[in-house]
């Protein structure tokens, strides 16, 4: 029996879900549940009730479970023993962001991160933050990163890292773009072009726009940064948006930025994972660069728009 097999009914076991298991394993469905067969016909056990919408470990499959955890475990904990005197770290890294973290702050730090360390495997997917919850419960991912979480959930390790400054963001012929300053005040008479109402960004600025009593006419909503700085792009309103995502645009001149003189949203960014997460080494160098990179922010990544978090940045989870 290989290893590979007790991850892969594990992955099983978590994720509930055949499909997510062959796309977290890189196999085919067919060859997941032939895995979990043989597994079945060598102990002569039922290790999984399979039911139409659902999927559940049998008594002896819970069972085969926690020895396969623990095993899994030890393997890794013995893998990082065995690969910490070495220059060379090896294997795969799965990371979840949202589109605004993964396409823009991210992106940096992963091009240095895979010159460095040129043997590791490393997967980036862009996602809601829901999405990126659910993944990171099941295992599917090994970290997720999302903005201003507004609730975690008991699996879950959420720390606060850094946070993004908000900003004013308009088309250069937009009527607020030639104004010295803006107030919040000037939003109320104003189309807006916005997250959707769910995603935590948008709660967040929601919240930070009533506490001044503005309520802007919300014209567009858009589930991801890039499609919504189209629409600001083309005059269909203002929005606010992270700075670190505009730099581009304000560079090449197709959006105006402004700090909103009354108005100082920040956004906290948080790094999360399961709270028994035992990380295999490409995993942990992973953390351990991002968390390092982290440590040195300093006045250039503050012109950017990405600061230290404080105490005012945080928000209830």
């Amino acid at each position: 029996m290989h290893i590979e097999t007790l991850k892969i009914f594990c992955d099983l076991v978590e994720t509930k879900s055949f499909s997510k298991t062959a796309k977290l394993n890189y196999l085919t469905q067919s060859a997941v549940s032939q895995q979990i067969k043989q597994l079945e016909e060598r102990f002569e056990k039922r290790l999984v009730e399979r039911g139409v919408l659902t999927l559940r470990p049998t008594d002896a499959g819970e069972a085969f479970y926690k020895g396969c955890r623990d095993i899994l475990d030890r393997y890794y904990q013995l893998e990082k023993l065995m690969t910490a005197e070495s220059d060379v770290v090896a294997g795969s890294v799965k990371v979840s962001a949202i589109y605004s973290i993964g396409l823009h702050e991210l992106a940096p730090f992963v091009k240095q991160f895979l010159r460095d360390f040129p043997n590791i495997s490393l997967h980036v997917e862009y996602a809601r933050a829901n999405r990126i919850f659910d993944d990171v419960c099941s295992n599917m991912t090994d970290l997720g990163l999302v903005a201003a979480p507004v609730k975690g959930r008991r699996l879950l390790s959420m720390t606060p890292i850094y946070a993004d400054r908000m900003v004013f963001t308009c088309h250069p012929k937009h009527p607020l773009a030639a104004k010295a300053s803006v107030k919040a005040a000037d939003l109320q008479d104003h189309p807006m072009v916005g997250f959707e109402n769910d995603i935590p960004t948008r709660k967040l600025i929601d919240r930070e726009l009533r506490k001044r009593g503005v309520k802007p006419d919300v014209v567009m909503e858009f589930d991801n940064v890039e499609t919504l700085k189209g629409a600001v792009e083309i005059n269909h309103g203002f929005s606010i948006l992270p700075l670190p995502s505009v730099l581009r645009e304000v560079a090449s001149g197709t959006l105006v930025v402004k700090e909103i003189k009354d108005l100082h949203i920040i956004r906290p960014i948080y790094l999360m994972h399961r709270k028994d997460k035992i990380f295999p080494p490409a995993a942990q160098k992973f953390l351990d660069e991002l968390n390092n990179s982290i440590r040195k922010l300093g006045p250039e990544e503050e012109k950017r728009g990405v600061v230290p978090v404080n105490a005012e940045s945080l928000v209830d989870i």
